[in-house]
């Protein structure tokens, strides 16, 4: 009986990676060598876990941004009220190696406060 759970987990941990991996990218989706900055306006922000989510009008692009835990954000100072609709925020961010269009916050600033996201 031993033997088989143990053969049994073995077999499901290859089953659960990809979907975990598919749900969250990792830091190596994004190229820390190319930080960029930008100032935009938001379009819409889910305040959700594993990592809130934020698009934003750069240039007349939708851009995507994967911002940090809320837990992460609420104690270092950013309340959900912060990130409105509408509101302008300015955005240190890495670019995803795959998506020309999505990027990871390191850090934020809104309402003239930056928040560290890292």
């Amino acid at each position: 009986m031993r033997v088989m759970l143990l053969a049994l987990a073995a077999a499901a941990i290859p089953l659960s990676a990809p979907l975990s991996a598919y749900g969250h990218p990792g830091g190596s989706s994004y190229d820390a060598s190319k930080p960029i900055k930008i100032t935009a306006p938001i379009d819409e922000v889910t305040w959700s876990n594993p990592h809130s989510m934020m698009w934003v009008n750069h240039e007349g692009k939708r851009t995507e941004v994967y911002l940090a835990p809320i837990s992460r954000m609420v104690d270092r100072g950013l309340q959900k009220e912060a990130l409105a609709v509408g509101k302008t925020v300015t955005i240190e961010a890495y670019p995803s190696t795959a998506n020309a269009a999505e990027m990871r916050a390191e850090r934020i600033t809104v309402d003239g406060k930056t928040v560290e996201l890292r």
